[in-house]
């Protein structure tokens, strides 16, 4: 299916997101001074947010674009988790498969924000890998969904806050491909070598120098090719895609018959890249779902991403925008493909 037919069908999609959710705080005000006390701004608050952040802003994403979506996730028991949970149901997404687990606190991302600009981020959290049992509650609930209900991709987003132990990603990937179920991952640095044999990994720059422990030249499309076929001869990957910031994306699919290839960013006022690895990981799985050719998988997405830095804090990419910067670019992305 083409990414554009794609779009406007996103409706079509089921997804489970597993992964380390957290709840993402804002302060918003105004800074007139230098405190008295050190020499550090003070802000004046005037708005107080809360927003679904890490895999939940995943979901979020997946259910701006149409789909349909769960969240596997484990969740204190404390108001922040609470806060979670509503918000999830506020926004239509399904909490059946959250585990709430005693004594270890929601992650929770404090970010103060003046003129536009973020000053400050405070994280409270415990990034220990989760126990049993509830490594094993998370797992037979993923397993009751995947079983008793239509899911069209499972995507993992880690974290490194814990979630996702080696356990439950064994568990789960090895449930979705008896079941012929498509999987996501977008990875950080404790499991990068786990995540075997996927549909799509996708890690950023960063993320694949650590996970590699080599050095990658981002300017050297020479240098990006040797590190992108080496993840992917490692991890076994269908698709391999890279996000670069402002050099785009990279991507590589030998068994989709795809050499590598690096699609340019489009210049933009960038003003906050929170979030903009949500929003690729979401589109990239949904355009997947829907069996979309790869470059245009690559292509949507790194629009999605670029979209979603000309805002402030951690927002969703929106479908609408989104279809009108394809229709925008798609002419120049295709001749640029088939240029190469």
């Amino acid at each position: 299916m083409e990414a554009l037919n794609a779009l406007q069908h996103t409706h079509r999609v089921s997804a489970l997101v597993i992964g380390d959710v957290m709840l993402d705080a804002y302060l918003i005000g105004q800074v007139n001074r230098i405190s008295p006390e050190a020499p550090v701004p003070v802000v004046d608050v005037h708005q107080r947010d809360k927003r679904l952040g890490g895999a939940a802003n995943v979901a979020k994403n997946l259910v701006a674009l149409g789909a349909h979506v769960q969240v596997a996730a484990a969740i204190g028991d404390d108001p922040a988790g609470k806060e979670i949970h509503r918000l999830l149901q506020a926004k239509g997404i399904g909490t059946s498969p959250l585990v709430n687990v005693p004594n270890r606190p929601t992650t929770v991302k404090t970010r103060v924000i003046s003129n536009g600009q973020q000053l400050l981020r405070v994280d409270e959290e415990q990034a220990s890998e989760l126990e049993e049992p509830w490594t094993t509650e998370l797992v037979t609930r993923c397993q009751e969904i995947i079983t008793n209900e239509r899911i069209d991709v499972v995507i993992f987003e880690d974290y490194d806050k814990g979630t996702l132990t080696p356990s439950v990603i064994e568990a789960v990937l090895a449930l979705c491909r008896e079941k012929g179920i498509k999987t996501t991952v977008d990875p950080k640095f404790r499991n990068f070598g786990r995540y075997r044999h996927v549909d799509l990994f996708k890690p950023n720059l960063k993320e694949m120098r650590e996970g590699l422990a080599m050095a990658i030249h981002k300017d050297s499309d020479a240098s990006l090719a040797n590190a992108v076929q080496r993840m992917h001869d490692q991890l076994g990957s269908s698709i391999s895609m890279v996000t670069l910031s402002e050099r785009g994306v990279c991507f590589y699919a030998p068994d989709h018959s795809q050499d590598f290839q690096r699609i340019p960013a489009f210049e933009r006022e960038i003003t906050d890249v929170s979030g903009a690895g949500d929003a690729v990981i979401a589109v990239a799985s949904v355009l997947l779902a829907l069996d979309v050719p790869i470059w245009q998988i690559a292509a949507v997405a790194n629009l999605a991403g670029g979209l979603v830095c000309e805002k402030v804090g951690v927002v969703t990419v929106e479908r609408e925008r989104l279809e009108a910067e394809w229709r925008a670019h798609a002419e120049a992305m295709a001749a640029l493909m088939n240029s190469k």
